[in-house]
């Protein structure tokens, strides 16, 4: 998709009040506040105690880890025991950033309580191995005496390979953040924050985050043994956070920062030799998130795409051998140039593939060579499922031409598409699969490919809202809007209060409008040993009429010939490269990096909000009935202004006037509606039938959100609800030992604060619904019109 089809969005400006940007001011000294103000009113953190907590992490309070229950306790105690007896501990880990901080932290945070010769750690081998435990390696570390496996960032599903360990009388302690399974495991314990509310401060935490809580419960529960300060690990946390894309909100981000301010010391401090070089070798100084993102979290992925195999990576982060480090992380580096050259070679490959698909008949790209590195093949997934808008799955056999060939492969998700759902129901095609919304792994026999290809795209199409069933084109969101006499020093601080940015918190996107570029030049970059790797940037400065000297910026990926000539518009994130090489020439300077760019001399291909007369107002029946049949109908009340923007957008994509049809909101008491749910579980209980999402929805009136409190809420009363696809089943399965509860007229005290939550939740709805239909079109055509979609 080249850059002229993607949609444009301009975030429409709010004002602050002058008390919150004064508010502000008091964490940017010096600086004006404006700015940063905007952004932060504008992501909804408007209290001024939230403000607080989210701007500066000593303000902040974390959860403690003993908030994961009984799971947490039954860890703890596990691990006492093994190292009053003297057992064998071996750390499970995974092969990418998060999984390998993630046994780092392990390493030398249990490291503080057992003696070397207890701890062993394994990782999987990329290329020859899945995610997660299996039999092979359990094999081997039961051989070297193991008697308990901690996992991390792994292990939640894997209830065949936990039954294997028992049986090879291993203990299992589970650490991760993926997938739950349908039922607990039979297992020591498992910490995994998807069992908390989803508004829990801790339920996106990655699997580093979930392993560093683990050992922060050591360190509390004995708190006389450990030499080393718990915060020393909190470099590692970052690394693994950031790189691993988790919603930065709550604990995550409160760690993120803390971790952080530990890895800026590290060039000087050197306490950890391995990531002070690595920190080097990518020209960072880790005092910024995307120092993580494009630099440390590529280059620790990269050794186990290009080598397989990634345990001295553990090594690399928690050897204090100063010479031994440096030659780990050369050896780092020279893998993640092999993965660019790599990745750029693929790259071109499924592009040749995609010129002969029809994008317009086809929702999920499904693509298979037998040629492809399978190291490299979600990097690629991404970048196609990005500039398509369409989730991407590609595969290879890794030159296997045999009947029974296995494809292995990676997807990626765009545009909010739940991949691991989408993928999920076609299982019983596929070999091997796991994995969460945004990205997975998977495999399947060659054999199967068209069937899982067809089956994926009818099902992505059924769910979609486009008219020829497609998925809706990318959208780019600019924040704010500035000239190139804005860039620079105060407006970078500015926007730096509200990092580490990432899910849930994007970067801050500027729209520079009416600029050009000059001086453009574009190049390979270069490996250690001088070699070229196709990998281009190109680098240029930017100006409008704004300022007579250009402003200097970059973009990864593109060719300069790529630019626009003349005057066009821009979309960028400002950025500091601290790099420095007196040598050449170079020094610290602000820069922007483009995210998306769009010549003014081409014709838009869709018109824009600010013509609000193809927006009708049809909230009475008769007047949905004699408007025109082209009409694209809103006909459930939203709860938000996104839910409204959503129907904007695809109206204007599908050249169609939007028609407000939803009816008035329903006048029922929350409290009734939480009867009606429980009368519906105990009905699907007792009869053993099933209910499917859209029914209730009809049926309750809520949100998918709201509805998951809900069924939280009566999990909490004894009831097992077990959600597959679309499809919900209840059970009646009341713990053991639990107070009696009358399935007809009782309830659990435990039960109430969920249930409270869920009261509250379809209140807030109902209120926002009745919002939503009271409120004047000429409202709902001033926000389309602030709201500018290209």
């Amino acid at each position: 998709m080249s850059q002229q089809q993607l949609q444009w969005q301009i975030h429409s400006t709010v004002e602050p009040p002058a008390a919150f940007i004064e508010e502000v001011r008091l964490h940017a000294p010096g600086l004006p506040g404006h700015y940063a103000a905007q952004m932060l009113w504008q992501r909804g953190i408007r209290d001024i105690e939230q403000l607080s907590g989210f701007l500066n992490p000593q303000l902040y309070h974390p959860a403690s880890p003993f908030e994961f229950g009984q799971e947490m306790q039954w860890a703890v105690e596990r691990l006492i025991k093994a190292r009053n007896a003297g057992e064998k501990v071996a750390i499970w880990g995974d092969f990418d950033a998060d999984g390998i901080t993630a046994t780092s932290v392990l390493w030398d945070g249990l490291g503080q309580f057992f003696t070397q010769q207890q701890l062993v750690y394994y990782i999987p081998n990329r290329l020859t191995e899945s995610h997660g435990l299996n039999e092979r390696g359990i094999d081997a570390l039961a051989q070297e005496g193991t008697k308990l496996i901690v996992t991390c960032d792994t292990g939640s599903t894997n209830l065949k390979e936990i039954e294997y360990a028992h049986q090879l009388e291993i203990d299992v302690i589970v650490t991760d953040h993926h997938t739950l399974p349908e039922e607990r495991p039979a297992l020591t314990a498992i910490i995994n924050p998807r069992y908390l509310s989803n508004e829990h401060p801790m339920f996106h935490l990655s699997g580093v985050a979930v392993a560093y809580k683990l050992v922060e419960a050591l360190y509390e529960t004995l708190p006389d043994v450990p030499q080393q300060p718990l915060e020393d690990l909190l470099d590692l946390v970052a690394i693994g956070l950031i790189a691993d894309l988790v919603q930065l909100s709550g604990d995550c981000r409160y760690l993120a920062q803390r971790g952080i301010s530990v890895l800026q010391q590290q060039t000087k401090k050197r306490n950890r030799p391995g990531v002070a070089r690595l920190l080097e070798l990518c020209q960072k100084s880790g005092d910024r998130p995307t120092d993580i993102s494009f630099g440390l979290g590529p280059r620790i992925n990269a050794v186990s795409r290009i080598q397989g195999d990634a345990s001295f990576c553990v090594e690399l982060l928690t050897s204090r051998d100063e010479k031994r480090c440096q030659q780990l992380a050369l050896e780092t580096e020279l893998a993640n140039a092999r993965r660019k050259s790599l990745q750029k070679d693929v790259a071109t490959e499924v592009n040749k593939k995609l010129s002969q698909l029809d994008l317009s008949t086809t929702s999920v790209i499904v693509l298979c060579d037998t040629q492809w590195p399978v190291g490299v093949l979600g990097l690629v997934a991404g970048q196609v499922a990005q500039e398509t808008g369409r989730p991407t799955i590609l595969l290879s056999t890794e030159g296997d031409l045999s009947e029974n060939a296995l494809a292995r492969g990676s997807a990626r998700s765009v545009n909010q598409v739940d991949l691991y759902q989408l993928v999920k129901a076609q299982e019983h095609l596929l070999h091997r699969f796991g994995g969460h919304p945004f990205a997975a792994g998977l495999s399947l026999l060659v054999d199967k490919i068209p069937l899982f290809t067809e089956a994926v795209n009818q099902q992505l199409r059924a769910s979609v809202g486009t008219p020829d069933g497609t998925p809706l084109a990318p959208i780019v969101q600019a924040d704010l809007v500035c000239t190139v006499s804005e860039l620079g020093r105060d407006l970078f601080w500015e926007l730096k209060l509200l990092e580490p940015c990432g899910m849930g918190n994007p970067a801050p996107k500027l729209l520079i409008q009416n600029c050009w570029f000059e001086n453009s030049w574009n190049s390979n970059t270069q490996d250690l040993k001088g070699a070229k790797v196709q990998y281009i940037k190109t680098t240029f400065k930017i100006r409008d009429d704004s300022c007579e000297t250009g402003f200097s910026g970059i973009w990864w990926g593109h060719y300069k010939e790529e630019l626009p000539q003349g005057r066009c518009d821009a979309i960028v994130e400002l950025d500091f490269n601290s790099y420095e090489n007196p040598n050449k020439g170079i020094r610290p300077h602000y820069e922007v990096r483009i995210i998306a760019v769009r010549s003014l001399e081409q014709p838009q291909p869709l018109g824009t909000p600010n013509q609000i007369d193809w927006i009708l107002d049809c909230r009475e029946e008769s007047a949905l009935a004699t408007a025109a049949l082209s009409v694209l109908p809103v006909r459930e009340c939203p709860s938000s202004w996104d839910e409204l923007q959503v129907w904007f957008r695809r109206a204007i994509q599908a050249n169609q006037t939007l028609a407000i049809a939803y009816p008035p909101p329903e006048p029922v008491p929350p409290s009734q509606i939480w009867l009606q749910l429980l009368g519906i579980a105990k009905y699907l209980s007792r009869t053993g039938q099933e209910a499917t999402y859209t029914q209730l929805h009809q049926k309750l009136g809520i949100s998918d959100r709201t509805l998951q409190l809900g069924l939280e809420a009566i999990s909490h009363l004894g009831f097992h609800v077990k959600q597959l696809d679309w499809i919900i089943q209840v059970t009646w399965h009341p713990q053991e030992n639990a107070p009696h509860f009358d399935l007809e007229n009782g309830q659990l005290p435990k039960a109430e604060e969920a249930i409270e939550q869920f009261i509250a939740a379809v209140q807030e709805e109902k209120f926002r619904q009745r919002y939503f239909y009271e409120i004047p079109l000429s409202t709902i055509q001033a926000m389309a019109s602030q709201t500018t979609i290209y």
